[in-house]
């Protein structure tokens, strides 16, 4: 096993148990023009890793914000999923450095091109499930995107949806009208998870869950933003 392929999988925090599959997942389909012994390129694993990334961040998005209709949780999986976000998770990792290129294709800046460190990222979460299923593929996934809201938070910042939610009820409730609970669910120090509920003085308002008392309590405003329930400030 190369030095680069170990030093990846370290990054990653998995160990391959067919090392061929994530050789396969780093074969940019240029490399073919200078290796033509090699048969095959990323572009099935890809399609394999797009397909596994939509259901396990639609799954944790689900989780997450449990009082969300489909068009917000939509959008939220496609704020996550798109091209040049999976880019940036494929720098967090140091993916470019391991891509399989052409000379020609090195020569022109492909190496750090987004659209080849995005193909390149889900193919490596298809490889993933490929080697191990579906278990290992959604503890890799959601391990490298960590906190959820606050990814969403980073990725669309004009939600700010406490602050949001605050603007919405100050002028026809006041300023402390809103109130926050948050209860700590499960696991440990380390690796806990909390749920806040939100409600308008007695009226509860909407749920959500992360992985700090804050991310919960972003989750929950967004719920109460999303819902049925808010009132309208215009009347």
């Amino acid at each position: 096993m190369s030095a680069s392929i170990e030093h990846l999988q370290q990054r990653i925090g998995y160990q391959f148990r067919d090392p061929s599959l994530l050789t396969l997942a780093l074969t940019h389909p240029s490399w073919l023009q200078d290796h033509p012994e090699a048969s095959d390129n990323n572009q099935r694993l890809e399609f394999l890793g797009d397909a596994v990334l939509q259901l396990i961040l639609t799954e944790a998005l689900y989780a997450l914000y449990p009082s969300d209709r489909e068009g917000a949780l939509s959008k939220r999986r496609a704020a996550l999923s798109k091209g040049n976000y999976l880019a940036l998770l494929a720098g967090e990792i140091d993916l470019a450095p391991h891509l399989l290129l052409a000379t020609s294709e090195e020569q022109t800046g492909g190496r750090h091109r987004a659209a080849a460190l995005e193909d390149a990222f889900e193919s490596l979460l298809g490889a993933i499930y490929a080697d191990s299923g579906y278990e290992s593929a959604r503890d890799i996934i959601l391990k490298l995107y960590g906190d959820l809201a606050r990814r969403l938070s980073q990725v669309i910042p004009s939600e700010n949806p406490k602050g949001r939610l605050q603007e919405r009820i100050q002028p026809l409730h006041g300023n402390n009208a809103l109130r926050y609970e948050v209860d700590h669910i499960a696991g440990e120090d380390h690796a806990r998870e909390y749920e806040a509920r939100v409600y308008l003085q007695d009226t509860f308002m909407g749920s959500g869950r992360g992985t700090s008392k804050k991310a919960a309590e972003e989750a929950a405003a967004q719920a109460a933003l999303d819902s049925d329930l808010l009132p309208d400030s215009g009347n």
